[in-house]
């Protein structure tokens, strides 16, 4: 008789229990989620102003969402007889109260156009960025009249120079000229004589106690 063939050995199916679950792996969050600021506040009281900026914004967020979720008018009320949207409203106040406060101590302006671009739902660094270009344009216009000022003035000196021979050293006059020119500017500027004022000549017929002769 032959012999028959060795049973398989069981098949192992792993069993989860609550003491010791299945480790699962989170799942990464869509490309185009909103992410958290990265870069901190900045220190001193404009870092204190943006945290309870924050502060605001999430107690207004909180505050929307307590209401919408509020349908039961008296009922499920806080320990203490306050509603939770009277709860949510004191937030608001105390950030608004504690943002009041902070004010008191910049002196930073805003412009009128920023906070009318954020009231229109409009990033307001495209302001900052029209001011840029502005700047920009302004300045090569400005590059631009200089340059034709300096180009005018020398084709004035060329037609003077020619026409007006005897006057061209004047114009255009050599390095060394220009060079005596300033020494002798330097000198007349460092020798306090050439500043004061002349004192006047004593009128002619008079004496030196001031009687006629």
């Amino acid at each position: 008789m032959s012999s028959l063939p060795p049973f398989p050995p069981p098949l192992s199916i792993p069993t989860t229990s609550f003491n010791n679950p299945v480790s699962t792996a989170t799942p990464a969050p869509a490309p185009d989620s909103p992410r958290p600021s990265e870069s901190p506040p900045p220190p001193g009281e404009h870092g204190d102003i943006e945290l309870e900026l924050a502060g605001l914004a999430n107690a207004l967020y909180n505050l929307g969402t307590t209401v919408v979720n509020d349908s039961t008018k008296d009922k499920d009320k806080m320990p203490g007889g306050m509603k939770p949207v009277g709860a949510r409203v004191n937030d608001v106040v105390e950030h608004l109260a504690n943002l009041d406060q902070l004010a008191r101590n910049i002196r930073t302006m805003i412009p009128m156009q920023v906070l009318s671009d954020i009231d229109n739902s409009r990033n307001p660094m495209q302001i900052t960025k029209d001011r840029i270009e502005r700047a920009a344009t302004e300045n090569q216009f400005m590059n631009a009249k200089i340059s034709a000022i300096r180009s005018y003035g020398e084709i004035l000196d060329d037609a003077l120079c020619q026409h007006f021979p005897e006057i061209a050293s004047h114009i255009r006059p050599s390095p060394e000229d220009q060079t005596q020119v300033q020494a002798q500017t330097e000198a007349g500027s460092s020798d306090p004589r050439a500043t004061s004022a002349p004192e006047p000549a004593p009128a002619s017929g008079a004496s030196s106690n001031g009687v006629a002769s």
